[in-house]
């Protein structure tokens, strides 16, 4: 009959991932004449506990390039979304959000940009991302135990006594 343990030990308790899809407007100085490019760069993100609910606040910039005055003028618009996204994260049986868990956010798609369109001076623009919540908590593992010890193994000298007189007949003269 085997015995069982308890090991309390860190584990991902709960995990989840969603997917957004966002659309922002931009006011712009000219009347763009084509939109050339749209790019998203310096997205940043944490997590955080919020009742029984994960939350993830983070921002990034946009960028857009786009020309006016007939196509024969360039210039960029950027400006900087800050989002705060809350999950509903299902967590394994018998785990709580207590407040030993961390949480860790990955991104599973970076932000871009699907589609930009322009309506005078202002530029429409839809962006999507996706983000993964792992919550880390304690748990506790069952493990079956066995009781026996394994023997020990016997270690012998390998020396023999015709070694042992050869070590007594050292010359201490040996350096001269």
């Amino acid at each position: 009959m085997a015995l069982y343990k308890e090991i309390v030990t860190k584990a991902v308790i709960g995990k989840g991932k969603k997917y957004f899809k966002d659309n922002y407007n931009i006011t712009t100085e000219n009347v763009p004449t084509t939109i050339l490019g749209c790019w998203v760069i310096n997205h940043k993100f944490k997590g955080y506990k919020t009742n029984d609910r994960i939350g993830v606040s983070g921002s990034y910039d946009v960028n857009i390039w786009y020309s006016y005055d007939n196509d024969s003028k360039t210039t960029v618009v950027s400006k900087n979304i800050s989002y705060n996204d809350l999950f509903n994260v299902k967590l394994k049986e018998n785990a709580d959000l207590s407040s030993d868990t961390d949480i860790i956010v990955r991104t599973l798609k970076q932000p871009s940009c699907l589609g930009v369109n322009s309506n005078e001076k202002t530029i429409s623009f839809d962006i999507e991302k996706e983000l993964g919540v792992e919550v880390v908590g304690e748990t506790k593992v069952k493990i079956a135990v066995e009781e026996d010890e394994e023997p020990w193994d016997e270690i012998e000298d390998e020396l023999t006594d015709k070694d042992i007189e050869d070590i007594d007949k050292v010359d201490d003269n040996f350096i001269k």
